[in-house]
């Protein structure tokens, strides 16, 4: 029987446009803050709703106010609800996600903090951050070169990457975002499915790893 590893990996399920997202990002850098030195975390992005081309409908931005609301409530973070009142707004997932993939490509150390500022970015400020021209002032802040962002965030392998990762999320079995696994050599542990508060995240962590390796 093996181990536990002395410094974990959590694989982080998310989207920079998810909501639920938006208030468990938080949660997610204060246990690495709490576990500093002794776990990491990697930033997997599971593609909300990835490639749309359509205007939501009015059922389905009732649905997703609905949702804002909701996490709004549980967790005192700021929304700006001006989305809303566009006539027919697209929300593609994809370009934001393929920014955070080129984040990590460029400055792996950075996606979570990157990830929390294209979350503030959305939902705070109301900034549409399908389009490149905000992403980049997004990540300028963090030291990433405005044309070299660009470079790779508009390449093959980069939207070859995405379409890779969405597969490989399906392939884990994520159903809900966000979502956390333990990293384990027989495969992800499903640690945490939606939304919860750091000391429930902590406990789900300790339990799977006292889970024979």
């Amino acid at each position: 029987m093996q181990h536990p590893p002395e410094n974990p990996l959590l694989l982080y399920v998310t989207d920079p446009m998810c909501a639920w997202c938006y208030g468990f990002t938080p949660v997610v850098r204060r246990l690495k803050a709490l576990w500093f030195g002794r776990l990491s975390v990697q930033v997997l992005v599971g593609g909300l709703r990835p490639y749309a081309q359509d205007p939501l409908t009015p059922a389905d931005k009732d649905k997703m106010a609905v949702s804002w609301h909701r996490s709004q409530r549980k967790t005192q973070l700021p929304f700006d609800y001006s989305f809303f009142l566009q006539r027919e707004p697209v929300f593609d997932t994809e370009p934001a996600c393929r920014a955070l993939l080129t984040v990590r490509r460029l400055r792996p150390g950075l996606s979570l903090e990157v990830l929390r500022a294209l979350h503030s970015a959305f939902y705070a400020d109301g900034l549409d951050i399908s389009d490149p021209a905000v992403l980049v002032e997004v990540v300028r802040p963090f030291g990433i070169d405005e044309n070299l962002f660009l470079a790779v965030f508009e390449t093959d392998e980069i939207f070859q990457q995405t379409q890779q990762e969405f597969k490989l999320v399906e392939e884990m079995g994520v159903s809900t975002l966000p979502s956390v696994y333990l990293d384990h050599p027989q495969g992800p542990r499903l640690i945490s499915r939606g939304y919860c508060e750091l000391s429930e995240l902590e406990d789900r962590l300790l339990q799977a790893m006292q889970i024979p390796y």
